[in-house]
């Protein structure tokens, strides 16, 4: 079964979750301009390319920096295996 980012870090970010009247949505689970990419809803399984999200809170927009965490993102590993050929960068 496909996840998304939110589901998998139980982060309660997503639209209607546990944590959104504190912290508002998180913009991989708004952003519809991702939509379907490896199979995702919205941004949720192409978060890497998401600017403002919770992984990226410490890198400043510094995309090289930002993307060298995503590499190493248990997560973005898993996408990754599960689209195999398939999976968009």
């Amino acid at each position: 079964m496909k996840i998304n980012c939110w589901e998998f870090f139980e982060c309660g970010k997503e639209p209607g979750g546990a944590k959104t009247a504190e912290t508002g949505v998180c913009p991989a689970a708004e952003s519809t301009e991702h939509n379907g990419k490896n199979g995702g809803i919205n941004g949720g399984r192409y978060c890497w390319k998401v600017p403002d999200t919770l992984c990226d809170t410490n890198t400043e927009g510094n995309k090289p920096e930002r993307m060298l965490k995503c590499f190493s993102c248990r997560f973005f590993i898993r996408v990754q295996d599960e689209e195999g050929s398939c999976f968009e960068m």
